[in-house]
């Protein structure tokens, strides 16, 4: 039998390796006092990841995803209805803290448009369905983040917020590595170096999961930590937020009579949150809300732990179920006599 190939063994071993990476990061986070400097990192591997995972997805299925109205509705729905009314309710809890109730809202009512495609496609899940709606969830959040805000903190909130870096990030993490796969994958029926970047590509996608993971904590976690005290109100909010999000996901993708991929994409697309594309929204905040760009760096840690478990945890939940039949089971080949 054929050894397997390096590649072959961390995706079969993916969970493990990002776990690992999670545990590795908390610890040099920590217990390195220049880890913080990995935060210029971040953008980077993300764009590099988001490459690997457009590149993945093949170029004539985008044009067809984005045709699937029944997902693209349940999408919106989810996230641009039922979302609001979830925070609504768990913000209650920290109404009475301006910075943390500000940090809440911004990241759990923005949708996330970038590693959640790849998530998604680890689980089994129709990535492609999600990289179709990512512009639409990147519009709507920039046209009704204002008007949630305003609801749910008042008009001097949507006063501090500037919506530039929202615009900033759909051309760095969408655009430029979503037209490159198309150059690549454009490239690849006529060029021998096109494929083997496929390839490289392909074979890097753990890796780079791994070293996004890395990068995020590690750069972030001793921030947090020398916050906890204060940011401790906001963890089991957002654990709570996943897991809220996920059931109710679940149900949606039944409501909408989803296939078992688009299902999975629905679920990790109405539970996980735009929170590296709003980090430079709360980091423009006034000093008095100096604590609000680690709300948002704690959702950040919180979901990609609930991620890596997701990973499992969904294709548990959504599944293809054996057909029932009523009466009597009608048998397969021949009677016997």
């Amino acid at each position: 039998m054929k050894a397997p190939t390096a590649a072959a063994w961390a995706q079969r071993h993916q969970v493990a390796l990002y776990l690992a990476a999670v545990a590795a990061a908390l610890l040099v986070g920590w217990a390195v006092p220049g880890a913080p400097a990995l935060a210029p990192a971040i953008t980077p591997v993300l764009v590099l990841l988001l490459f690997a995972t457009f590149l993945a997805v093949p170029f004539a299925s985008w044009g067809r995803a984005f045709t699937d109205l029944r997902f693209l509705t349940a999408l919106l729905v989810v996230n641009f209805a039922v979302v609001p009314v979830v925070v609504l309710g768990l913000s209650r809890t920290v109404a009475g803290h301006e910075a943390l109730l500000l940090g809440v809202l911004l990241v759990l009512l923005a949708p996330c448009v970038d590693y959640v495609i790849v998530f998604t496609g680890l689980a089994g899940g129709a990535a492609d369905r999600l990289l179709a709606a990512a512009p639409l969830l990147m519009l709507g959040q920039m046209l009704l983040l204002p008007v949630y805000l305003l609801l749910l903190a008042g008009p001097e909130a949507v006063a501090l917020v500037e919506l530039g870096p929202f615009v900033e990030a759909f051309v760095l993490l969408i655009l430029l590595p979503l037209a490159a796969a198309a150059i690549v994958q454009r490239a690849a029926s006529t060029s021998t170096a096109a494929r083997r970047l496929e390839s490289a590509t392909a074979a890097a996608m753990v890796p780079l999961m791994a070293l996004t993971l890395f990068a995020v904590i590690a750069s972030q976690v001793r921030g947090v930590g020398e916050q906890l005290a204060d940011l401790a109100a906001v963890v089991p909010l957002y654990a709570g937020f996943l897991a809220v999000m996920v059931a109710i996901g679940v149900l949606a993708a039944r409501l909408a009579r989803l296939d078992v991929p688009v299902s999975r994409a629905l679920v990790f697309g109405g539970a996980t949150r735009n929170s590296l594309v709003v980090l430079p929204l709360a980091l423009a905040l006034p000093e008095r809300l100096a604590l609000t760009p680690f709300v948002v760096v704690t959702q950040t840690l919180v979901e990609l732990v609930g991620m890596v478990l997701l990973v499992r945890l969904v294709p548990a939940l959504v599944r293809d179920r054996p057909p029932r039949h009523r009466g009597k089971t009608v048998p397969s080949g021949r009677e016997r006599p």
